[in-house]
């Protein structure tokens, strides 16, 4: 089957309707044997030092994947050097299919984006419905392992993330995805409560580095709400696949995303929110807004380039844990 890079989550029901397979590439980037690489790989081809190392890690990956021949770019609603990676990827030769999250969540352009996508892809919307109700299936096991880990207080939070994050694409297989998450549920269905002293909430975009939510759990914290992460599950019990985008927050602004928060905040009742921000990312400005709505304490945290957690990120880590306590 042929495979389609994406370079955030767009409505991949129209993918495996058409029998192709979705490759998430910031997900091959940093699972990557040394993401590293890849970004200077990108830097010496001429990207610039200072742009996001996400960026640069995908321009390499596409690159190194050479069965990876189409890309679908979301060219609103994501990051705004998409337009660029987009042009240097077109450049070497590989194919765009342009994607656009409206920034008023319209529901007749965003219907007319999908359109135009399953036109692509060749597909009907009968087709994509039944590709929903297969994925449904998928995501409704994600959504249980969600709930064990605010609700019963048995998954980690780097699981949490893990199998969230994996949403976007599925791992290029659903079904055996499915098993997976089958087996780990099956697991810690059974397993002891876990009974960290302090419950967080982490925001922002995946982390670029490793390690945090381990470190937090070595220190009595855990992270019991994963927002971008869980957005990506698409927890939302709709069966209109345009109304599911809709409710998807990531793509649109920051406001609209807080509704979330707040209401997920409250639900998980977390005592504090670590705000992830990468470097060079528009997203930072937003941690201003954040910091004024959020009636929660707030740590932000930027990190640069794939890398283990640094002296400066601990230090910050164990002074807001004991502020919090």
């Amino acid at each position: 089957m042929p495979k389609v890079g994406i370079t955030t989550t767009v409505p991949v029901e129209v993918i495996y309707a058409a029998g192709w397979v979705p490759v998430d590439l910031n997900n091959l980037f940093i699972t990557d044997e040394n993401p590293q690489s890849l970004v200077e790989e990108a830097e010496l081809a001429g990207y610039p030092r200072n742009l996001c190392a996400w960026i640069k890690g995908i321009y390499s990956i596409a690159l190194k994947n050479r069965d990876i021949r189409t890309i679908i770019a979301v060219t609103q609603g994501d990051c705004s050097n998409t337009h660029a990676l987009m042009e240097t990827l077109q450049l070497a030769g590989v194919e765009i299919v342009p994607f656009a999250f409206p920034y008023d969540r319209d529901s007749d352009l965003l219907r007319l984006q999908m359109e135009k996508m399953m036109s692509y892809f060749g597909v009907s919307w009968k087709q994509v419905g039944e590709a929903k109700e297969r994925l449904d299936r998928v995501r409704s096991r994600v959504w249980e392992l969600d709930r064990l880990t605010w609700a019963e207080n048995r998954v980690g939070g780097w699981e949490n993330h893990l199998y969230q994050v994996c949403c976007s694409d599925f791992n290029g297989d659903p079904e055996r995805f499915a098993a997976e998450v089958d087996e780990i549920l099956k697991e810690r269905r059974s397993a002891p409560a876990r009974k960290e002293e302090l419950r967080l909430g982490y925001i922002g975009v995946p982390p670029i580095v490793g390690e945090l939510y381990q470190y937090l759990e070595e220190r009595g914290a855990r992270v019991v709400y994963n927002e971008v992460q869980r957005q990506f599950t698409m927890p939302f019990e709709t069966p209109d696949l345009v109304e599911q985008y809709r409710l998807y927050t990531y793509p649109y602004g920051i406001f609209f995303r807080l509704e979330d928060i707040c209401r997920e905040a409250a639900r998980r009742r977390l005592d504090g929110i670590i705000h992830y921000a990468q470097s060079f990312c528009f997203r930072q400005i937003e941690d201003l807004i954040i910091r004024q709505k959020l009636g929660l304490p707030v740590l932000t945290l930027e990190g640069d380039k794939p890398s283990r957690l640094d002296a400066r990120t601990r230090m910050r880590l164990d002074v807001f844990l004991d502020m919090l306590r």
